[in-house]
């Protein structure tokens, strides 16, 4: 028996099956770039380093987008008490995806870079070459198609249904990623103004408008799982999307610290993006607040858990380790460092990758015909939760480790003399072994939690009288 309300909300199960797949790939190049960390030539020359790493970061951006896809797509039906506008169009857009990103993937993989690039049209507008916008320009134009066919149905969709804080929260944040987007089109010769525009794609897609995503996912799955009032959700929901604009665009200023721009961005940029960590504090707050006022003993226990851990670990991440080196006379030195990739790695982690693990967790149970799994399968995954979450912790505090030496050997010189790159990544191996570590160990949590999927099946599902 279907337990879905809107039977077109069934399509978002293609993309959580697509960005799992997507997830396990991105962390199995993972380990493969802590190996080379580690052995140089290891994969060498068929995966050099600068390839594995383009195709790690690509594989997190693309597996993301399609969870949020996933995530509207199964969300934004049930916020406006109607069908959605066109499921064809959906799964459409799904083959479109998925095929365009696998054959981006398979050009890095067995094309050289420039070749790809002369064979793409970047001689006509050259877009290629920048951190995470790595993609060929028919790639990137896909990327704005597929975007554009997924918000006219989502946007439609509201328009001719109810309309609810949470979903217009919702498109407001998707809408201004498509749109920020668009600056990946931008790369002007000048370096300063290239990377200013760069970090308008980079910076207000994690540090703006995802957060808007986040807020309202989070929402949605606690109006679900608590039963609060909706308007209480709403008003802690607009709280946080305020502090987050408002920090997350002039907070942009701290990356513009040292590469050319005029000097009072280190007072903008300092300012603003010490004050970051509140809208992530007020989300932790926010979860744990409204499981305390909660109105039911929801079954699936699970899908608490990782909400819950998503708002404590996103404060953790985004919050707290951005805050470390976020000010401009700390910056100065830890930029680009391993203090940088700590802070990269948990604030993905718990802002974004676990808020679409929650999502998954609480939908595909409801998509597969059952409010909850089985409580062996829910054991399993909360058993991956803590697998996951502490190998993470523990590469993270291995990178912050790695970082704080590497400042110490390679950017503040003793007497006059500061050891070199090569030399100090030497002394780091201590540190990137624990790294490694974590990142079996992760990759261990993440199978565990794609069993979770399979125990069970013939059990009988968890009563809603569930203890919490």
């Amino acid at each position: 028996m279907s337990l879905l309300k809107f039977q077109s909300q069934s399509v978002s199960r293609l993309y959580f099956m697509g960005a799992i797949g997507l997830f396990v790939g991105q962390i199995v190049f993972g380990i493969a770039l802590g190996l080379q960390y580690l052995i140089g030539d290891f994969g060498f020359p068929a995966v050099p380093f600068n390839i594995a790493r383009m195709v790690h970061t690509n594989l997190l951006i693309v597996w993301l987008l399609m969870g949020f896809m996933g995530s509207a797509y199964y969300l934004i039906p049930e916020e406006a008490q109607t069908e959605l506008h066109s499921v064809k169009l959906a799964k459409w857009l799904f083959w479109i995806f998925l095929v365009a990103g696998a054959l981006t993937i398979l050009g890095y993989l067995l094309v050289p870079y420039a070749t790809l690039a002369a064979a793409t049209g970047n001689d006509l507008i050259a877009t290629m070459g920048r951190e995470f916008l790595e993609q060929p320009l028919p790639t990137k134009a896909g990327i704005v198609v597929v975007a554009l066919g997924f918000l006219y149905n989502i946007s439609m969709t509201v328009l001719k249904g109810r309309k609810t804080a949470i979903s217009l929260v919702l498109l407001l944040g998707l809408w201004g990623l498509a749109l920020l987007f668009l600056f990946s089109f931008v790369n002007p010769h000048n370096l300063v103004r290239d990377k200013m525009y760069w970090w308008f794609v980079v910076h207000l897609w994690v540090e703006g408008v995802w957060e808007l995503i986040l807020a309202s996912l989070l929402a949605f799955l606690l109006v679900k799982t608590t039963g609060v009032d909706r308007e209480v959700i709403d008003k802690w929901m607009y709280l946080i999307i305020t502090f987050a604009l408002v920090t997350g665009i002039l907070g942009t200023g701290h990356h513009f610290y040292f590469i050319g721009l005029p000097g009072y961005w280190q007072w903008i940029g300092s300012v603003f993006s010490a004050m970051e960590p509140i809208p992530f504090f007020a989300m932790t707050l926010f979860a744990f607040n409204m499981v305390q006022r909660r109105k039911r003993e929801h079954p699936n226990q699970a899908a608490m858990l990782w909400t819950v851990g998503c708002a404590v670990m996103g404060f953790l991440g985004a919050g707290l380790w951005g805050f470390i080196h976020t000010l401009s006379p700390v910056n100065y030195y830890t930029h680009g460092s391993q203090v940088t990739a700590a802070h990269g790695h948990l604030a993905f982690y718990g802002a974004y990758v676990m808020v679409v693990i929650a999502m998954i967790s609480y939908a595909m149970p409801i998509l597969r015909g059952r409010e909850a799994n089985p409580q062996r399968a829910q054991n399993l995954e909360m058993w991956a939760f803590w697998v996951m979450t502490i190998s993470m912790g523990v590469m993270v505090l291995a990178l912050t480790g790695a970082g704080i030496l590497q400042i110490w050997l390679q950017r503040i010189p003793a007497d006059g003399q500061a050891m070199g790159f090569m030399q100090t990544q030497d002394q780091l191996r201590f540190f990137y072994w624990i790294r490694l570590g974590g990142g079996v160990g992760f990759l261990t949590g993440l199978l565990m939690y794609l069993g979770s999927f399979f125990v069970g099946a013939g059990d009988e599902p968890v009563p809603a009288t569930a203890a919490a």
